[in-house]
């Protein structure tokens, strides 16, 4: 039985969710989207094998955060003798933009090309993660530059999220946990003019449990998802993105 590692590297780009995917050139499922990735090493562990293989593969090495997402093991996920994936969810920064082989892209999401083995099921799940800890970490900070506007935030948390956020509850909610800090600098103003907006920093850029109990759901009575936490949200909130 061979053991391989995955990588779900996931941005925001052009106001969309994407996922770092190749072409494979040979069977089996030769033309179909893969995730980057390989055999394990036999001096290596899983994390110092998925470092090694974005770096060597696709030079990738503007990661603001990388987790061990799962083991998928299903006697039957790849053609031929049984083979393990250990797969990881990585982040890259909005404002990074690496350099790709030719016959590496970045893909929608929401929109995912046939893909090789059960690899859009990886996609998903690393989705499902990031929307997840979104909630109750201080994850946006592997989404967004070093220094932002709230509401280029609240667009990064929609374009994860798939759902409106308000950009008020949303640094209420921040504010309140402890996580954001202002730099005392204000953006360029716009070409409308306007008033400059201030300008914003995480105070960590590493990961935190901010409220293990805390929900991001869509707006309107109907969202939600699975969890329940605290009182009651208010009309007002349901009508915008509930955040608790």
């Amino acid at each position: 039985m061979g053991h391989e590692v995955s990588a779900a590297m996931l941005q925001i780009r052009d106001s969309e969710l994407q996922v770092l995917l190749w072409q494979r050139a040979q069977e089996p499922d030769l033309g179909r989207w893969a995730l980057p990735g390989g055999r394990l090493g036999a001096e290596e562990d899983v994390q110092t094998s998925v470092s090694r293989q974005l770096a060597d593969k696709v030079d990738l090495r503007e990661v603001a955060h990388l987790e061990q997402l799962g083991v998928f093991s299903a006697p039957d996920r790849v053609p031929g003798p049984r083979l393990v994936a250990t797969a990881f969810l990585g982040l890259v920064p909005c404002d990074a933009d690496p350099a790709v082989p030719e016959d590496t892209r970045w893909h929608p999401v929401a929109a995912l090309p046939p893909t090789a083995f059960d690899h859009s099921t990886i996609v998903r799940d690393a989705r499902d993660r990031l929307r997840a800890k979104l909630s109750y970490t201080n994850l946006g900070f592997a989404l967004a530059p070093a220094e932002f506007t709230l509401s280029g935030l609240r667009d990064l948390y929609v374009s994860a999220l798939g759902h409106p956020v308000s950009a008020t509850n949303l640094q209420r909610v921040l504010a309140r946990r402890g996580v954001l800090v202002p730099t005392g600098q204000t953006a360029a103003p716009g070409p409308s003019g306007g008033r400059p907006a201030a300008l914003f920093r995480f105070a960590e850029r590493r990961l935190r449990v901010t409220d293990a109990f805390a929900v991001l759901r869509p707006p309107g009575p109907s969202g939600g998802t699975g969890r329940t936490s605290g009182p009651a949200d208010s009309a007002s909130d349901q009508r915008r993105t509930v955040v608790t």
